[in-house]
């Protein structure tokens, strides 16, 4: 392991050294298991659910859970501000209280389908979900605090530490003050309308809709106001799209559109191959985007060759997901599905996506692999007494 330093508040982590590191093989090394032990992806037929069982939703937590005593817990709103602020739990359920659907999502979604493969925690498509974050908004706070002319930058820090690129840290983000300040943004207590557990949070979070998972700053405990661009590690280098080792790239900010479908029929065991009988099949899924709403869905029954536009539902909120539905006549025969989405702001889900160091931003269209045969047996309803 690289030695471990300090990191100090408002630097930036000397990137010499911290190439990513990256897997030419196909094989899973010991160390991406153990990160695949412990957090999780959503099932894909938890796609059906409006909204994500807790227990389904994808779960990454960069080191150990901190075990946090509520009654001894703080928030501290601080640095360059004319009112420093110390809130307890009780004092943030005591505000004005709102609650919002949010479809959050991994920046290293899809990150394991690059070749080669950059070595971190392996997703497939399934890091998602779906959730009802209740708390307060985040602006009320930031404007009771009075911020000073000179603030630029709002700093979140958690209270889960370990060492990442050589780096002793905590897990620490940041927005700009215009960002922290939208309407939108929100500290979170209860999720799905219950205490957050302690592996999404407890006891309070950052929810910033429409962004990607890095920015939702878990078990969080101090907000800084600086007078600079915040440059810790989990800010910089880190979350950053690069094609070389170089260049330091574009941060990660906004979700690109993506569409997922539950796959049909039952899957073999260990390929995931879907086996389906002939006939009208539904096929059924949702769509999001942080760039603006879905405003369609294409799907594809020939690996990408054909489209036909998917039948839309309802969006709940303007930062959840939107289902969407095609119903497909089934032939015998082997098929590649696939489905793709597009925003109201111009975004296209593509095909493919370029390679990165990091595996960030793979939003490239999910491929479902189903044989439709005679001999296949339908799933039947259990017998009744």
């Amino acid at each position: 392991m690289a030695e471990v330093s300090k990191a100090e508040g408002g630097m930036a982590a000397d990137i010499q050294g911290l190439t990513p590191r990256v897997a030419s093989g196909p094989d899973i090394s010991i160390e991406e298991l153990q990160l695949a032990a412990r957090n999780h992806s959503m099932p894909l037929e938890a796609l059906r659910y409006d909204i994500t069982p807790v227990g389904m939703h994808y779960l990454l937590i960069h080191w150990d859970i901190p075990s946090v005593d509520p009654a001894g817990w703080r928030l501290t709103l601080g640095g360059s501000v004319s009112e420093q602020l110390s809130l307890t739990l009780a004092d943030l359920k005591g505000l004005p209280k709102v609650s919002s659907q949010v479809t959050l999502e991994c920046a290293g979604n899809g990150r394991a389908l690059f070749t080669p493969r950059p070595v971190s925690q392996p997703w497939l498509l399934e890091a998602v979900g779906n959730a009802e974050w209740t708390g307060t908004p985040l602006r009320a706070l930031i404007e009771a605090a009075r911020p000073l002319a000179r603030a630029a930058e709002v700093v979140f820090t958690g209270l889960d530490r370990g060492v990442q690129g050589g780096i002793e840290q905590q897990y620490e983000r940041s927005l700009s003050l215009t960002e922290a300040s939208r309407a939108e943004a929100l500290l979170a207590y209860e999720m799905n309308g219950l205490p957050l557990t302690p592996q999404h949070g407890f006891p309070l979070r950052l929810v910033v809709p429409g962004w990607y998972g890095m920015a939702q700053v878990k078990w969080l405990h101090s907000i800084t106001l600086v007078d600079e661009p915040f440059r810790g590690y989990q800010q910089e280098p880190a979350y950053h799209v690069a094609s070389s080792d170089e260049d330091l790239g574009n941060p990660v900010t906004r979700i690109l559109p993506r569409s997922l479908m539950v796959p049909p029929g039952i899957p073999d065991f260990i390929s995931r191959i879907r086996y389906l009988s002939p006939g009208s099949c539904v096929l059924e899924g949702r769509a999001w985007s942080g760039h603006g709403h879905i405003n369609q869905v294409r799907v594809s029954t020939g690996g990408g060759l054909d489209w036909a536009n998917a039948e839309l539902g309802p969006q709940v909120s303007e930062f959840s997901w939107r289902p969407w539905r095609y119903v497909w006549h089934a032939e015998a025969g082997e098929y590649e599905l696939c489905c793709r989405a597009a925003d109201s702001a111009g975004n296209i889900q593509p095909l493919t996506t370029e390679w990165n160091a990091q595996g960030m931003c793979n939003n490239a269209v999910q491929r479902v692999r189903v044989v439709v045969g005679t001999g296949v047996v339908p799933v039947q309803s259990p017998a009744g007494p």
